[in-house]
Parts: structure tokens; C-alpha cells; sequence
């Protein structure tokens, strides 16, 4: 449901940045199993994933591996943290940098962020993902947790539905990173509003029904002031 929901608002910023049928040269830190870096490849972008997981990496190989030829040609896949943009590319590279899932295991995202800004080309878009730091509190509390729900609101770290210690990021403080790396924020969304308290394994709905739902979160996601509270932020911020 999540890439699906930052694959809808993706592309809507993607229409807005850049003339239809461009071929854009892709960038996706923290590619993970290649979700969206496939789907981009298969629109026909040029994409260079890269992911510190060797075993994320394998799996994303793996997956790649049974594409047709000219989608495997157009992605390439380097082990590699997303600090390390700066050994890897030259300053201008990519037309959309990825950073999905990754800032809420970096102590300090600042110097991430300025290598991303770094490889980002003029007029260029860079997307992030995020833990929400203002919704820390809402599942815990919804949950009866009262001692995490309160401590939420004095830490940016909570657990992920893993159970592992993620760092939170506050939108008016990314949004001032962004303005500062030559990036300012051209428009958020908010993910996951009314299911991120949703149990892990709960029953898959029906189709119908799921429609529904991620109708309901798409909408939700744009409209304040609903987003707000999103267990996820997604950001996009344009290199002027």
C-alpha cells in the first residue's frame, strides 16, 4: 500500500517537473528489493540503485533477473550507503534522486541530504520518505501504550513495526534543509493516515474494498488536516 501511495504522488510531481516522455537518469538510495526503481525502468528512465543491505541487494538482482532485456539494461545496481553519493557520482547527475525509507536509520540526515542535493541536477526532483516526528504519539496512544505515546512526544526515535529504533523527522525542519541544500519543498504528502495503526498481519481486503481504502488514503494524504497525522511523510523538494 505505501508504494503504491508514493508511486500515485510521484508521479503526479514527476508530470509537473519535467515534459512528458522524458527519459530521466534516476537515482534510488536505498533501493531496497528494486520496488520502485523497476517501475521506473520500465517506463523507460535510466535508474542506478544503491543499497547498503547486501542481502536487500541480492534480492533485487534476483528480481531484475527476470526482466526483459531492455529494462534489465536500463538499471544498474551498486552496494553503497547513501552518505557516499559523493565517491560514487559527479555533481549533477541524476534528474530524480529516490531517498525512500532511509533517513529514519541515519543519525544525522543533514549531510545525506547535502550529498543528494549534491548529484541533483538543475531543476531536478528529490523525493523523500520519512517517519512523521509530530504522529509519533497517536500509535502507541491509539494502542493504550501510554508510556511510549508520552515519550513520543519529547524524542524523535520510536519503534518500527519490527520492533527496531527509528529516528522521526519533523516537516518545518526538513523543509528548512531542503531550502538549504537548493531544494525547497514544492509539495508533501502524507502516508499511511488511517492505517497505520493497522495490525501487520491482519486479513488482506477484498479488491473492492481495497480500492476503497486507498482511495480514501490517497485523498487523505493531500488534504489537511488529515496529513498531518500520517505515520509517513513524503516530501518533494525542486533544485532551482
Amino acid at each position: 500500500m505505501r508504494q503504491v501511495l508514493v508511486a500515485r504522488q510521484l508521479d503526479e510531481r514527476l508530470a509537473e517537473c519535467f515534459p512528458q516522455g522524458r527519459r530521466l537518469r534516476v537515482l534510488d538510495v536505498g533501493t531496497g528489493q528494486g520496488t520502485q526503481a523497476l517501475r521506473l525502468a520500465r517506463a523507460g528512465h535510466e535508474v542506478t540503485g544503491l543499497e547498503s543491505d547486501p542481502e536487500l541487494l541480492t534480492m533485487a538482482r534476483s528480481v531484475l533477473s527476470g526482466e526483459p532485456a531492455e529494462v534489465r539494461g536500463r538499471v544498474r545496481l551498486l552496494e553503497g550507503h547513501g552518505r557516499e553519493t559523493g565517491v560514487h557520482f559527479t555533481p549533477g547527475s541524476f534528474d530524480l534522486v529516490l531517498c525512500h525509507g532511509v533517513l529514519m536509520h541515519v543519525e544525522e540526515p543533514d549531510p545525506v541530504l547535502a550529498g543528494l542535493g549534491r548529484v541533483l541536477a538543475p531543476g531536478g526532483l528529490l523525493s523523500l520518505l520519512v517517519r512523521n516526528a509530530d504522529a509519533l504519539a497517536l500509535r502507541p496512544g491509539f494502542e493504550g501504550h501510554w508510556e511510549t505515546a508520552l515519550a513520543a512526544f519529547d524524542s524523535p526515535v520510536a519503534l518500527n513495526r519490527r520492533g527496531r529504533a527509528v529516528r522521526a523527522d519533523r516537516l518545518s525542519a526538513l523543509t528548512q534543509t531542503l531550502a538549504g541544500i537548493g531544494a525547497p519543498l514544492a509539495g508533501w504528502y502524507g502516508v499511511r493516515v488511517f492505517t497505520e495503526h493497522f495490525p501487520d498481519h491482519g486479513a488482506t481486503p477484498a479488491p473492492g474494498e481495497l480500492d476503497r481504502l486507498l482511495t480514501a488514503e490517497d485523498r487523505a494524504g493531500r488534504t489537511d488536516p488529515y496529513r498531518q497525522v500520517a505515520g509517513l511523510l513524503h516530501l518533494c523538494g525542486v533544485r532551482g
